[in-house]
């Protein structure tokens, strides 16, 4: 295992607008980029394609892509054969975790980003979860990624001999009209990107679920053109 460096980053990238200004971010702060995406049984590919696009677009020095069978437990409207709820308010605050919650989905896909961390010999992490304009989700809590982030550095090679790891979640406390205007000051394209979970294999968005309600909202707040390319 090569020396830790705090240069290097492995960022998680979902090919969402979220995903892509957490990218930005780090780039800015002069992290290399090492992106990683994971296949885990969703609904479509367009995800998976736009995430390739945005770390293109954004400079990582590489892109990894794990599979993870998330289907074969199912549990939810992105990973089975349940309706993904439409215009419905899901996200309305009042502590109900909708269907399209993916069980374990972030502590999985972080735990694979902290084994790339240590094989780079990198002691940070970074994802795009945020607790402010989201689904409900328990795992986009601030007290998931201060929990996940004392787990690295007691369960890894890394945590207990190097100079520890830190999961960095730069977007917790932003909302998507923030995370928006973020992303413009970064250049950021997000034509480029997909967040629906209803996207049709042109990645084209539904305009109806609950990503697509919180991302149109977050550009109507910015006071930006929505980007979205919908069916």
């Amino acid at each position: 295992m090569s020396d830790i460096s705090p240069r290097k980053a492995v960022i998680l990238v979902s090919g969402g607008m979220d995903s892509a200004v957490t990218v930005a971010m780090a780039r800015e702060q002069g992290f290399q980029a090492h992106a990683l995406s994971v296949a885990y049984g969703q609904r479509h590919n367009s995800e998976l394609e736009a995430a390739a696009r945005v770390v293109r677009m954004l400079g990582a020095v590489e892109h990894k892509t794990v599979q993870v069978d998330l289907r074969s437990i199912g549990g939810s409207a992105l990973t089975a054969d349940i309706a993904v709820p439409l215009d419905d308010g899901e996200h309305d605050g009042d502590g109900h975790i909708p269907v399209t919650y993916v069980p374990a989905r972030n502590t999985i896909m972080l735990s694979i980003a902290l084994g790339w961390a240590e094989v780079l010999g990198s002691s940070d992490i970074w994802c795009g979860v945020n607790a402010v304009d989201y689904s409900g989700y328990p795992d986009c809590r601030p007290a998931f990624i201060e929990a996940f982030e004392a787990l690295a550095n007691l369960a890894t090679k890394a945590g207990v001999e190097g100079a520890g790891i830190r999961v960095h979640a730069p977007l917790m406390q932003m909302s998507k009209a923030d995370i928006a205007r973020e992303g413009r000051r970064l250049g950021v394209d997000f034509s480029a990107t997909v967040s629906c979970y209803r996207a049709d294999g042109e990645g084209r968005a539904c305009g109806h679920c609950d990503a697509c309600r919180l991302r149109a909202q977050g550009f109507r707040d910015a006071g930006m053109i929505d980007p979205t390319r919908y069916v």
